[in-house]
């Protein structure tokens, strides 16, 4: 009889804890902390003028800058504090070009240490990403 109790004690405690880490995950209760942000930080160069701005975007609303159309989909802080490694995805229209009103200067992942392995082209402008808050 005292076996049957252990093995109902052992399947109460399974289900308990089964449920609590279920609960926890479902209310978004972590102890990692969060990489992704809602805003980026842009510095942006006209080369024409030398002149540069810093902008902040936030995460899924279009920019317009001159004649660009800046759009941010995600930006994501890197885990290691010792090498920071700030990473975005953007989408740049040249406003411009009336003709092609669907194809994007640029469209992909952005990286702030090393910014030439997804080159930003363009004759006017450079972007750099600076921050993800």
């Amino acid at each position: 009889m005292t076996i049957k109790n252990i093995n109902l004690g052992k399947i109460k405690f399974i289900l308990f804890f089964y449920l609590f880490t279920q609960f926890q995950t479902v209310n978004g209760y972590t102890d990692e902390p969060i990489y992704f942000g809602t805003s980026v930080d842009i510095k942006i160069l006209d080369k024409l003028s030398s002149k540069n701005r810093l902008l902040q975007l936030q995460i899924g609303e279009d920019y317009i800058y001159k004649n660009l159309s800046l759009k941010v989909l995600k930006c994501k802080n890197s885990e290691f504090d010792d090498d920071p490694e700030i990473t975005s995805y953007l989408q740049v229209r040249d406003l411009n070009n009336k003709g092609n009103n669907e194809v994007f200067v640029f469209n992909g992942w952005t990286f702030s240490s090393s910014p030439s392995i997804q080159v930003f082209d363009h004759p006017v402008y450079d972007l750099w990403i600076l921050k993800c808050r």
